[in-house]
């Protein structure tokens, strides 16, 4: 009888901590926002995704990689050629998944490289199966020296009831490995601290 009661006795204290804990937690994290960082990237550098993970680790953010289900060729000119095409012809490549709380997040980063002066095909699809309603959306691009073209104007067509930042981050491909410091410049400029 002794040990029912003692067993009882540490259940229900160990409840009481963690609905205490759980309260401590919510109200920490009452009024910040929660971030992603989302992105696709193809070269051989990971251009895109070197971004990607500076704006993660100074933002503190999530962080999801866009996959096609098939993969673009790994010879540039045969990935060139396929991505003219399919953005010629307004193919959205199937992925191999999908964030399935988006609705959590309050503020997503969405870095692309610049394909014929448009996002990726898997970013376009990313925008197609995501509802970004209400969100603050946060576009950056890596180009070969087409800068972003339409890269931030595309997407916004794609998430029109949420709030683009009209100054997205656009880095050279040559330049992304070093970027570090320009990527903390821009956040300290579309972040409210």
């Amino acid at each position: 009888m002794h040990v029912k009661q003692f067993l009882l006795s540490m259940m229900m204290m160990t409840l009481m901590v963690s609905c205490t804990q759980g309260q401590q937690q919510s109200s920490k994290k009452e009024g910040e926002k929660k971030i992603l960082v989302v992105y696709y990237s193809w070269s051989e550098g990971k251009n895109t995704e070197t971004v990607a993970r500076f704006i993660q680790k100074n933002t503190g953010g999530d962080i999801f990689e866009i996959i096609p289900v098939n993969d673009y060729p790994d010879d540039y000119q045969a990935c060139v050629d396929q991505a003219k095409k399919e953005i010629n012809e307004g193919f959205k490549p199937a992925l191999k998944t999908k964030v399935e709380n988006i609705e959590s997040y309050d503020i997503i980063f969405i870095g692309t490289p610049n394909w014929w002066s448009t996002m990726a095909p898997p970013v376009a699809t990313f925008l197609s199966e995501h509802n970004l309603k209400g969100k603050t959306v946060i576009p950056f691009c890596t180009h070969g020296g087409g800068r972003e073209a339409r890269c931030f104007t595309d997407m916004a067509k794609l998430c029109p009831e949420s709030t683009m930042i009209e100054n997205g981050l656009v880095i050279s491909g040559d330049r992304a490995k070093a970027a570090q410091s320009e990527v903390e410049k821009w956040l300290k400029l579309v972040i409210n601290d």
